[in-house]
């Protein structure tokens, strides 16, 4: 549940207990969803079923496997290089902002397409809002400084019929805008959402990439080989001038424009030194309740920071609205 300080110490729980995920993959199960995974499946030396995750078409089928299984999603594709997500963590993040929005509804997770979304950084694979619209029947707004992103995001709408008309895109044409442009003047949302890129530079980036594959016992690649991160990642997905910090800063000085259009603001956090950085700007910027929720998937602990600019009964007129 919510923190109120910024700066808690980890939590070390396992997924959202409502997550899909949270018991593992079950192989045989999405062999018979996706039978094209099934040549990306071996058994391991604890005797477990796995794939490689190093092999990005391997990662890429696994996630085509999930949607189909879980969230009934007939057709998913990005464009080569794209971010490819590990679904059961977007999910997390979902669960736990159902779970903020009933905070102010007696406890009871609100569900159904009134229920508007605001999805920064949607991307080309679209994970956020099939994950919301299906867990919950919510209904989403995809922003993305990225036209193929768009555009891969909107093929994936247009080829699974329960996406469409409860997923509305939107391309941000002003890059260095977050909420302006995004936002029509009088809309309103019950939350955004938000996967900031958290570098600081293109170098940077692929240091990190390069760690990754370290992580994964593939260092003895040649050193002048680019990794090809199995997940992916275009630039405007991976960093952001002046880094995460600079990100979020500029996140909570653009709400207070909408303080009374969004119920709340969320984003996850990757740097945990970040958390005070955007606490600070948000006590600045005057939100009225500022949280932190952990998460935790495997050994990867992260974050979600929370905010609004509504007392609690301006939040519960509200959803009586």
């Amino acid at each position: 549940m919510p923190e109120s300080a910024p700066n808690q110490p980890e939590a070390k729980a396992t997924m959202h207990p409502r997550n899909k995920h949270r018991m593992g993959y079950d192989f045989k199960a999405l062999m018979k969803a996706a039978p094209k995974l099934r040549p990306f499946v071996a058994v391991n030396k604890y005797e477990n079923e796995t794939i490689n995750f190093s092999n990005p078409d391997a990662v890429k089928m696994l996630n085509c496997a999930l949607l189909k299984h879980h969230y009934n999603i007939d057709y998913w594709d990005i464009p080569a290089g794209y971010l490819c997500p590990p679904i059961p963590g977007r999910a997390d993040y979902i669960h736990y902002v159902a779970d903020l929005l009933a905070t102010s509804n007696g406890g009871v997770v609100r569900k159904g397409k009134k229920v508007r979304v605001l999805d920064i950084g949607v991307g080309a694979n679209c994970v956020y809002p099939i994950v919301g619209q299906q867990e919950y029947g919510w209904s989403f707004v995809g922003t993305d400084i990225d036209a193929e992103a768009i555009a891969s995001a909107q093929n994936i709408i247009d080829h699974n019929a329960q996406l469409k008309n409860t997923i509305e895109l939107r391309l941000q044409k002003h890059r260095a805008d977050i909420f302006v442009f995004a936002i029509k003047p009088g809309e309103l949302f019950d939350l955004t959402i938000c996967n900031p890129p958290f570098h600081a530079s293109i170098k940077e980036a692929a240091e990190g990439s390069r760690r990754k594959w370290d992580n994964l016992g593939l260092n003895a690649r040649k050193e002048k080989e680019e990794p090809v991160l199995n997940f992916g990642g275009q630039n405007a997905e991976l960093w952001y001038p002046g880094g995460e910090a600079a990100f979020l800063k500029q996140m909570a000085t653009q709400s207070t424009r909408f303080a009374k259009q969004c119920l709340w603001f969320t984003t996850l956090v990757s740097k945990k030194e970040n958390l005070r950085v955007l606490y600070n700007a948000l006590q600045k910027a005057g939100a009225t309740d500022v949280q932190t929720i952990n998460m935790s998937q495997g050994q990867k602990v992260s974050r979600i920071m929370v905010w609004t600019f509504f007392s609690p009964e301006e939040q519960q007129q509200w959803i009586n609205r």
